[in-house]
């Protein structure tokens, strides 16, 4: 019994530590849809990312990278700034 609590602890740990990272910011300047879809595509280039949602009312890039993985807060406004934006706060979950 207690093996059996004891992989369980590790297990939901090692899974807990190896979870996906949703990463979500506001885009400064973004008012079109082939805005939206250019900033999707460049997101979408980096390894690290697994989906990149953008809604373009609110002007806010959400963006769920692979599990273990994590985009830098350098690295997503390099991102955004390479596309010809601005941002705006960077907000974490996991």
């Amino acid at each position: 019994m207690r093996y059996y609590l004891l992989s369980l602890i590790i297990t939901f740990g090692l899974s807990a530590a190896v979870s996906a990272e949703t990463i979500k910011t506001t885009v400064n300047g973004m008012v079109c849809a082939f805005c939206a879809t250019g900033i999707e595509k460049t997101f979408r280039k980096q390894p690290e990312v697994d989906t990149v949602k953008v809604d373009l009312a609110k002007k806010l890039v959400t963006i769920t990278t692979k599990p273990g993985k994590t985009l830098s807060d350098a690295k997503v406004k390099e991102v955004i700034t390479y596309s010809g934006y601005t941002m705006g706060k960077i907000v974490r979950e996991k």
